[in-house]
Parts: structure tokens; C-alpha cells; sequence
């Protein structure tokens, strides 16, 4: 019966964690779950365990581990020293089976920029002006963005660069993709 009631309580716990870290729920306190779960920890070794099934949830969700994964990080785990018990370990496969999905949408959800850019236009018009007797042929980029937030409609703004307006865009892209560059070949 410990084992049953020591099961459920990590099961808890780890719903408690995801609650608060993954779906926004401020309600859950690690005292409320301290409180609720193990009330009879001390609160040094009750935040330990509370670190301790958090820093494994973030490696699992983090790494969106399948079932494979999972079942050959929480085995490693298992044989750590100060690792998880074999129960511990039975739990979060249980809890990440059944919360897998959810947890990556949040984290999904979590790492999107808002407003989000939906679709992108673009054209090249050719302006013909006959001003004081000059015919000036002056091309025009015209681009239109619909920028919006989940659950809302679109809003759509439109640009228009001259030569000089694309060229300087061209060259700050350029510059961003040799940034981008620099950080992942030396990362």
C-alpha cells in the first residue's frame, strides 16, 4: 500500500510541475504541493525531490523523447547515484506517456512569437512618369505581410521600397545570415 500511496504521490507531483512549468497554472505552489503530497519531508529534502523531478521533466520534454528514449534515459537514471527509484522512474514514463503531446504544444506555444507573420506578397511594379518632359522607370517592390495572433484575425501591412530601400534590406539579411552563421558553426 506505501508503494501504491508513494506512487501516486510522484504522480502528483509531477502533474503539480506541469501544471505550473508547461500549462500556467500560478495556483500550484511547490509549498501547496509540499503541503498536499509530502507533508512529511522535511522542506530541504521535499525541494530536492521537487528539483529533482523537475530538471528530469525538462530533459524529457526538452529532448521530446519517444517511448525508446525515454525508456533508456529513465533506465540511466535508474543506475545514477542519486538518481530515480525504479518507481520514480515508472511514473514519469506513465506521466510522459499521457502528457507528451500536451507538454509540446505548450512549450510550442511558449516559444512563438506573437504577432506571428501568416503570409507574405510580393511584387515588382514599374513606376512611368512623364514629369517637365522625363520618362523615369523607377521599379518598386511592393510587399505585403499579414501579421496575426493565434485566435484573431489578420492585420495586413503594406511596404513599398524603392532600389536603394531594397538593396539596404538585402544587406541587413545578409549580415543576419552571417550572424546566424557565425553562432551555429561555432556553437
Amino acid at each position: 500500500m506505501a508503494d501504491a500511496d508513494s506512487a501516486r504521490s510522484v504522480s502528483a507531483l509531477l502533474n503539480g510541475i506541469a501544471q505550473r512549468v508547461y500549462y500556467g497554472n500560478t495556483e500550484i505552489t511547490e509549498e501547496l504541493l509540499k503541503n498536499e503530497l509530502y507533508a512529511e519531508l522535511s522542506q530541504d529534502e521535499f525541494h530536492a525531490l521537487h528539483e529533482k523531478m523537475r530538471a528530469l521533466l525538462k530533459s524529457i520534454a526538452s529532448a521530446d523523447m519517444d517511448q525508446a528514449q525515454l525508456e533508456a534515459f529513465l533506465t540511466a537514471q535508474t543506475r545514477k547515484q542519486g538518481g530515480v527509484s525504479a518507481e520514480q522512474a515508472a511514473a514519469l514514463s506513465r506521466f510522459w506517456k499521457a502528457h507528451r503531446v500536451r507538454v509540446r504544444e505548450s512549450l510550442l506555444s511558449q516559444s512563438r512569437w506573437e504577432p506571428g507573420l501568416r503570409g507574405l506578397k510580393w511584387r515588382v511594379d514599374l513606376h512611368t512618369s512623364a514629369s517637365r518632359g522625363q520618362v523615369s522607370n523607377s521599379p518598386v517592390a511592393l510587399v505585403e505581410l499579414e501579421l496575426g495572433r493565434t485566435g484573431e484575425s489578420s492585420e495586413f501591412v503594406c511596404l513599398e521600397f524603392d532600389e536603394q530601400k531594397v538593396s539596404l534590406v538585402l544587406k541587413k539579411m545578409a549580415e543576419l545570415q552571417e550572424s546566424i552563421n557565425s553562432i551555429v558553426h561555432h556553437s
